[in-house]
């Protein structure tokens, strides 16, 4: 019976000893934890309230409010843990291995990811603009974290990862206010050059779409070997592209004649000699 109570005795002060010594630390670590977690929503709101006032894109500052909130609650039970006694560095080991395993397996993943990010963040497009990227050209549609969409002129949707897109070669058709509107145009040898250089500078002029800075330009660019090229080139606004594009390659084709100018199209001349037999 004296053995069973020196044990429990034992026991007892051992409780005692771990109460004495934890509970301070114990105490202070939930402390530290809420003060922590207070300071934690503080920093969040404050970083979401300043994002909303800048100008990166409003669908980004959910996911870098959230991104700040979850880093600094990490290191608020980390130091806590600390605190308390429990021994970090296996604990640390561990996160980092898993880390770096879930890393590799998503790898492709986090790329796009991370090109999402510096989408949003320097926005070399935006929802509305015509772009081409990664062989593709469209209407942006929208722009999610791991991917872009695109329309493309004929209606199809493209759907780009952000990864190769934030980092490949990217056109933006919508980027400038003015776009500069290239044809060439070729008349067959013989026909007059002065007839065609009045025959499209009074298409430039009658077309209200056209700018009149910078100046258009009309040059002889080629001697082909079916016909005299020359190179057409005016400035209109970007969203009037392509109604200036085909409605000028329309005028020249119905109006040409009126101008005695001609079309040329690939021939081959065939001369033929007859020899007396000797």
């Amino acid at each position: 019976m004296d053995q069973q109570v020196i044990v429990v005795k034992e026991y007892l002060d051992k409780i005692v000893k771990f109460a004495i010594e934890y509970t301070p630390k114990l105490i202070g670590g939930i402390i530290v934890l809420l003060i922590g977690l207070w300071v934690t929503k503080m920093i969040s709101k404050a970083i979401g309230k300043s994002l909303a006032k800048s100008s990166i894109d409003q669908s980004l500052i959910p996911f870098l409010t959230s991104l700040t909130n979850i880093v600094l609650k990490a290191l608020v039970i980390i130091t806590v843990m600390g605190m308390i006694g429990i021994e970090m560095t296996s604990f640390v080991a561990i996160i980092g291995a898993a880390g770096l395993a879930v890393g590799l397996a998503l790898s492709g993943t986090l790329q796009n990811f991370a090109g999402g990010v510096i989408i949003l963040i320097i926005k070399p497009f935006k929802i509305g603009d015509f772009i081409e990227a990664q062989g593709f050209t469209g209407t942006v549609k929208e722009i999610n974290i791991f991917s872009t969409l695109l329309n493309t002129p004929d209606k199809k949707l493209v759907i780009i990862p952000n990864g190769p897109l934030s980092t490949g070669a990217l056109i933006n058709y919508s980027a400038e206010p003015l776009r500069r509107v290239d044809w060439k145009f070729g008349i067959a040898y013989g026909d007059n050059v002065e007839n065609f250089k009045k025959a499209l500078n009074q298409f430039i002029a009658d077309d209200e779409r056209i700018l009149k800075e910078p100046i258009s330009f009309i040059g002889l660019s080629e001697l082909g070997d079916s016909s005299v090229n020359f190179t057409v080139r005016v400035w209109v606004d970007t969203a009037d592209y392509w109604n200036v594009f085909f409605d000028m390659n329309e005028k020249v084709y119905t109006k040409f004649p009126e101008y005695d100018l001609n079309i040329p199209f690939p021939q081959m001349d065939i001369h033929i000699q007859k020899h007396k037999n000797l």
